[in-house]
């Protein structure tokens, strides 16, 4: 957290309502069959909702790629949990918000989430920080696929101080974890709350860098598999898999409380759910099975580097 230093919401809302156009033109281009639905909500407030999402796709089951600018009297409390002294004053924030589900198993879930937010009294310095990231998970582990995920994520770090992307990429293991499994919910990336740099500008850049490289990691995967092959087993275990997604953002997301507490439209706020979802009793993938591969080799914080330039 950082003295206002300058800081402004209305530069970081025109990029993220760019990035979110630039985006979802970007999937609707690999999508034969659907589009993103176009709406926008506001209040007495001045807050804006802008959800954009994608349902039943050919390659793309469910996208959903949501902007949202929310100004109100009062932090709500898990924007304010991490930071009492904050507690009871004023805000705006802004933020975009995505994730893709593919219908093939063999392609993987990705989210990212990059937010700004402003705190204010009067009487009192307002108080600015970012926030964000990107994080993949896949359902069937290929090593190819995650060094070149963390090789984008540590790309788009490399300009902004030494050892930047080691310490965000803990982060996010860190954070995209399921205590009551023990198992990470995926292979990571790069994650940041309460983030600030030398000043505004510099920290502003460091969001851009984020946003910009995102589809850079993610179309390739999506190209290199969303054509396998693949059968009811694959897609059963997609499923399975799904759920703890669900049980992670229902259960621990910072970002799903802060739009319940915040009043966001319901729709929005769990449009981040896949579509289609399986729990089953007592769940085990085959030993020595792909499925238990992902489980025991790639759901384990690796250093992906190591393996590739």
């Amino acid at each position: 957290m950082t003295p206002t230093d300058g800081a402004s919401a209305v530069p970081v809302r025109i990029y993220l309502m760019e990035l979110q156009d630039r985006i979802c033109a970007a999937l609707e281009a690999e999508e034969p069959r659907a589009v993103f639905s176009l709406q926008e909500f506001r209040d007495d407030s001045g807050s804006l909702s802008q959800p954009r999402v994608m349902s039943d796709g050919e390659k793309i089951e469910k996208a959903a790629v949501n902007f949202s600018n929310s100004i109100g009297s009062q932090l709500p409390a898990a924007a304010s949990e991490r930071r009492p002294k904050l507690a009871g004053r004023a805000f705006e924030a802004v933020s975009l918000s995505l994730i893709i589900h593919p219908r093939n198993p063999y392609a993987p879930t990705t989210h990212m989430n990059i937010r700004f937010f402003v705190a204010t009294q009067p009487d009192a310095e307002p108080v600015w920080w970012f926030g964000g990231g990107f994080d993949l998970t896949p359902y069937y582990g290929f090593e190819q696929d995650c060094v070149e995920w963390h090789r984008t994520a540590r790309d788009a770090c490399a300009e902004f101080g030494e050892g930047l992307y080691e310490r965000l990429k803990k982060n996010c293991d860190d954070y995209f974890y399921l205590p009551h499994r023990a198992e990470a919910r995926g292979i990571g990336g790069l994650f940041f709350d309460d983030f600030s740099l030398e000043d505004f500008e510099q920290s502003f850049e460091f969001l851009r860098s984020v946003g910009d490289h995102f589809l850079m990691g993610y179309l390739p995967l999506l190209r290199r598999r969303v054509e396998t092959p693949f059968g009811d087993h694959e897609r059963a275990f997609q499923k399975q898999r799904r759920g703890r997604y669900v049980e992670f953002n229902l259960l621990y997301d910072r970002g799903t409380r802060y739009g319940l507490q915040s009043g966001r439209r319901i729709e929005s706020v769990l449009a981040s759910l896949p579509p289609e979802v399986s729990w089953s009793y007592e769940f085990e993938p085959e030993p020595g099975s792909p499925e238990a591969s992902l489980i025991e080799d790639f759901l384990r914080p690796r250093d992906w580097l190591d393996r590739g330039a």
